[in-house]
């Protein structure tokens, strides 16, 4: 999705959806297909999201003099930051295509939004012609930055980009030399391209972005949003088990009762220390496991049977006290 061409296919492509009431039965492949790529579940996060970038495209709408407010969505991995990323990206993508559709004369569309990785050790100009890449503005080795930069804000400009998204944010070190070429690169282009841009990156806040002179512009002009792990209680309400029958609810397995996961919510929210990422996965995978054995419903057994991400596991597995562990001797 870092090129236009493949986001616009992301953004049109309409998501998978659950059955609707009334369809027909799905294929085996369809629902094996379904599960892999599954659904979106709307969390606080994302209505956050959604509305901030909103209000922050209107608020900088007219603002030429210096960079536009920005965005920063901040949280540990596996927290579902890219995912809500996406989502708003797509919903500011049809509503600005529907408010603005090309003119019949011509077979431009709109260019809205544009989605940026940035790249591991990235120097300036890396992130300057990834930028270009997007639009697949030509870039030769023998350019200069400068150069690669005044196109990519020409041709941004002109193709009317209103929302830029750029993931990975964290692996910009400002304290290195490199680094800080490039934290001054995304400084000029958020004052010279008319657009808001929303950054996502793991625990942004506690990384070199936010230290020394350019951590503190960045920190004065971005708002944060948080995509933090759901706590299995918070007041009277219970995140964690109303996000496990939310994401229970799109299921489409053919023996599956409503609720059973729900009631395992302790289990679940100890497998993957309440991160969106890890329980998604571990019940999309535990759905495929159902659906090719048969079996076509989720237990705790198939559960327990499901090897999640690195990280859950080692938050899973019970730590041993040392006096109680296996003594080794030396030969």
């Amino acid at each position: 999705m870092t090129t236009w061409q493949g986001w616009q296919h992301f953004a049109t492509t309409p998501p998978s959806a659950p059955p609707a009431p009334g369809e027909g039965e799905r294929s085996k492949e369809e629902r094996l297909a379904y599960h892999s790529a599954f659904v979106t579940v709307r969390t606080p996060a994302i209505t956050t999201l959604t509305t901030s970038v909103r209000t922050l495209m209107i608020l900088g709408r007219h603002q030429q003099t210096t960079a536009r407010p920005s965005l920063i969505v901040t949280g540990p991995a596996a927290a579902g930051k890219t995912t809500a990323l996406l989502h708003v990206g797509r919903a500011c993508h049809l509503a600005h295509t529907t408010q603005h559709p090309p003119p019949a004369t011509t077979t431009h569309a709109p260019v809205p939004v544009a989605c940026v990785l940035v790249p591991p050790g990235a120097s300036a100009k890396a992130l300057a012609t990834e930028f270009a890449r997007y639009l697949g503005i030509p870039v030769t080795a023998r350019m200069a930055q400068a150069q690669i930069t005044d196109g990519v804000c020409h041709t941004y400009n002109q193709a009317g980009v209103r929302v830029v998204m750029i993931d990975e944010i964290h692996r910009l070190n400002p304290r290195t030399t490199t680094g800080a070429e490039t934290a001054d690169l995304l400084k000029d282009l958020t004052e010279r391209i008319a657009a808001t841009f929303v950054y996502t990156g793991i625990d942004v806040t506690t990384t070199a972005l936010f230290t020394g002179v350019r951590g503190a512009q960045l920190a004065a002009r971005a708002s944060l949003v948080e995509c933090g792990a759901f706590p299995a209680r918070l007041g009277k309400h219970e995140p964690f088990k109303e996000l496990i029958t939310g994401v229970e609810a799109a299921l489409d397995l053919r023996a599956h009762r409503p609720g059973t996961l729900a009631r395992h919510a302790s289990y679940l929210h100890q497998r993957t220390a309440g991160r969106i990422g890890s329980l998604t996965r571990l019940i999309r995978q535990a759905a495929i496991t159902s659906i090719l054995d048969g079996t076509e419903r989720i237990t705790k057994t198939l559960l327990d049977a499901i090897r999640l991400d690195h990280l859950a596991e080692q938050h899973h597995r019970p730590r041993i006290p040392a006096r109680n562990r296996p003594r080794t001797t030396p030969r």
